[in-house]
């Protein structure tokens, strides 16, 4: 069955290449400028399923996201990871010197600060995408101005790249979702990962206590994310990834989380990719 995939961002852009890795090269992508519009492809059913970036590894959690997954009940069903290899790209015949102004995703511009320290006369402005700068510079064919993004936008876009992979770190990596409105089907000899939210009391050792139930079922921890609730000041949710070995110590785990925790919900139950 052929399915609308929503990604944040164009073709070209990291997320587009994870929905051509996870899903295949043919893959129907709806093109969103943010992740706000990313969610409402989905809601509005304008989409069956979203690549959702979550956390870097130079940058960290993406923390918004974590909400925009809860607060929808959206369900996580898989991930994906790449390496991620940033580059400047701009108009042919231009070198850096002949750059004024850097757009691109904050992200982006995060993970690629030092390279900039070395051309003070560069500005970095912060837009919405990586992809649609290099889009808007080649149809608009603007000098003076670079886009941080891939080399698949380079060739799509017909731009030059100026600096290869122009990341602070070799090992740049993103760990993206994929997420639908729906849980997903997996056979349970399969999962072996899940990620979990869970809300707690002020009592001391709390945290500790449901950490050390966690461990007690041979669960192990991979993540772990705090969220102030907004309507409750100087409360938190907290947002858990475990693997486990098999599902049985996973479903113990919920038993009790449910029991310990004001709030418990799973968010998905799915297969582990990073070994």
């Amino acid at each position: 069955m052929n399915r609308k995939i929503a990604i944040q961002g164009i073709l070209g852009s990291f997320h587009h290449q994870v929905a051509q890795e996870y899903f295949g090269q043919d893959a129907d992508v709806d093109e969103c400028l943010s992740f706000d519009a990313l969610v409402d492809s989905l809601m509005s059913k304008k989409s069956s399923v979203a690549v959702m970036a979550i956390e870097n590894s130079i940058a960290g959690s993406i923390i918004p996201n974590y909400a925009r997954i809860d607060d929808n009940d959206l369900h996580i069903i898989g991930e994906h990871y790449i390496s991620v290899h940033h580059n400047l790209l701009a108009l042919k015949g231009q070198s850096i010197s002949d750059i004024k102004e850097v757009y691109s995703h904050p992200m982006a511009l995060l993970q690629c600060k030092a390279f900039f320290r070395q051309y003070p006369h560069i500005k970095l402005i912060e837009d919405v995408d990586t992809a649609e700068v290099a889009r808007r510079i080649h149809q608009g064919q603007l000098k003076g101005i670079g886009a941080i993004a891939s080399k698949a936008a380079a060739s799509i876009f017909e731009l030059d790249i100026l600096a290869e992979s122009i990341q602070t770190m070799t090992n740049n990596a993103t760990r993206f979702v994929i997420v639908q409105t729906q849980n997903s089907v997996i056979p349970i000899e399969e999962i072996n990962k899940a990620s979990v939210k869970f809300e707690l009391g002020s009592k001391r050792g709390s945290l500790a206590t449901v950490l050390n139930v966690m461990s007690d079922c041979k669960l192990n921890l991979t993540k772990i994310q705090s969220l102030p609730k907004i309507e409750t000041p100087w409360r938190y949710s907290f947002f858990v990834d475990v693997t486990f070995e098999d599902y049985a110590d996973f479903q113990k785990a919920k038993s009790l989380l449910a029991i310990m925790a004001s709030e418990f919900k799973v968010h998905g139950e799915y297969i582990n990719t990073m070994r």
